[in-house]
């Protein structure tokens, strides 16, 4: 086992607990109330498929290219200069509205889009919205989004990394009859307008229960695409999904997509590390995860740091790496889950977590920060708690996190953009930007 927690956060809050048994707070979505290789052709599963009809076909294996990785959200424009690694710890921030305080329902996701940024809403509308507030539909599919449980919809958004070529714009959303979570690629017009037409589903999982849907598409450095997946919900993973390499819930998958079509809609990486084990989903990049409802990567290091929604006790914040098991339902945190005693054997213990003290409920994970915009949080990885309203910096090399603002309840997701400022979104709130003080 290797250890790798620094710190578990046990300060107060005077704010009222939400209950968080089996989920998290109403509409929180990461609860109840958010390198290269070759690869080879993927074929449909038992309760996951590549398909909207037929299996994929067969494909000769293609080389990986190396490219920028994603931040917070997939955005255009060119990335702000990178911070040098921290010499200090975190220091308090502010903020301020963005888009001239234009309130959202539930926002789930926001990054760079031409003329301005899209954001998305959960119950399946695209926005684009420019800096002084003025907002335009540019997709709208609430006739195929399935809202009916609160951790569902449309849960991200994340632009190809060729996008300035080929237009395609990525999602993950929920819909019904069956229920299931579904990765979709769309394609955008010159006027960037997402003709909802053009829907290629590229990926299908079967949802057991309405909560843990996960839902962080993200591209990595290698150029491939990473999705988040929940451990299928309801309370304690009951199928025990997240220590089943035979399924993708509880995972972290990994998938080639830069030449998706309807004849294949992805290609399974050669150096995935389940590839050639019997049994196992040769998706999948690591497992062992109950809610991995946000996650960015590291643009100086490539790592990849994901915020885990916890059961009813711990949230924690966990750097994944290849074919690593990330220890739910066997842990939750650093603890034994529902034993007194349990396995720890070749299981990845958190960056750092925080209890459930305090009022606090439900992990958001926001961007690895490496921007020096807000020079108060660079070189920090960024998270916040959706009942409690505290904001966290933790050092990307090392150190103990710090809390750097309050307040900031409903937290829903966090962006970056190319001018390197950090955007946060709040159920029924106007989207804020970090400031230093």
């Amino acid at each position: 086992m290797r250890l790798r927690l620094t710190a578990t956060l046990l300060a107060a809050s005077g704010l009222a607990l939400v209950a968080c048994g089996g989920g998290k707070p109403a509409g929180s979505t990461g609860g109840t109330a958010g390198p290269g290789g070759a690869s080879t052709s993927a074929t449909a599963g038992a309760t996951s498929t590549a398909t909207q009809a037929e299996g994929s076909a067969t494909a000769s294996a293609t080389a990986t290219e190396s490219r920028p990785p994603a931040g917070a959200s997939t955005a255009t424009g060119t990335p702000p200069p990178i911070a040098t690694p921290r010499s200090s710890a975190p220091r308090p921030v502010g903020t301020a509205d963005a888009f001239a305080g234009r309130a959202f329902v539930r926002p789930t996701e926001l990054g760079e889009y031409p003329g301005g940024y899209f954001l998305t809403e959960q119950a399946g509308l695209v926005y684009r919205v420019t800096e002084d507030g003025a907002t335009a539909v540019i997709l709208d599919i609430r006739d195929r989004v399935l809202t009916s449980g609160t951790e569902e919809g449309l849960l991200s958004l994340a632009l190809d990394p060729n996008f300035d070529r080929n237009r395609w714009v990525w999602t993950y959303y929920s819909i019904g009859s069956p229920r299931r979570s579904v990765l979709v690629r769309y394609i955008a017009g010159a006027d960037g307008v997402i003709d909802p037409a053009s829907a290629l589903v590229v990926l299908e999982q079967n949802q057991p229960f309405a909560n843990h849907n996960g839902g962080a598409i993200r591209f990595g450095p290698d150029g491939l695409l990473y999705l988040g997946l929940g451990d299928g919900g309801s309370a304690g993973d009951p199928q025990g999904n997240g220590q089943n390499l035979g399924v993708l819930l509880g995972k972290i998958i990994r998938i080639d997509v830069r030449n998706s079509s309807a004849a294949e809609r992805y290609r399974i990486p050669a150096d995935n590390p389940f590839v050639d084990r019997a049994g196992a989903r040769g998706e999948i990049w690591a497992y062992g995860l109950r809610n991995p409802w946000r996650m960015s990567f590291d643009r100086a290091t490539g790592a990849l740091w994901v915020a885990d929604v916890g059961q009813g006790a711990v949230e924690e914040v966990d750097v994944v790496r290849r074919g690593e098991n990330m220890g739910w339902r066997i842990m939750e945190g650093d603890r034994c889950y529902n034993a007194s005693i349990c396995d720890r054997t070749g299981l990845v213990l958190p960056v750092t977590q925080y209890t459930h003290t305090g009022g606090r409920c439900s992990i958001t994970g926001g961007p690895a920060y490496r921007g020096v915009a807000v020079p108060e949080v660079a070189s920090a990885f960024i998270y916040g708690d959706y009942c409690s309203g505290e904001l966290w910096a933790l050092p990307l090399d090392g150190g103990e996190p710090v809390i750097v603002a309050r307040g900031l309840t409903n937290l829903t997701s966090m962006a970056t953009d190319s001018a390197g400022r950090i955007y946060l979104l709040r159920q029924g709130k106007p989207v804020a930007t970090l400031v230093s003080p």
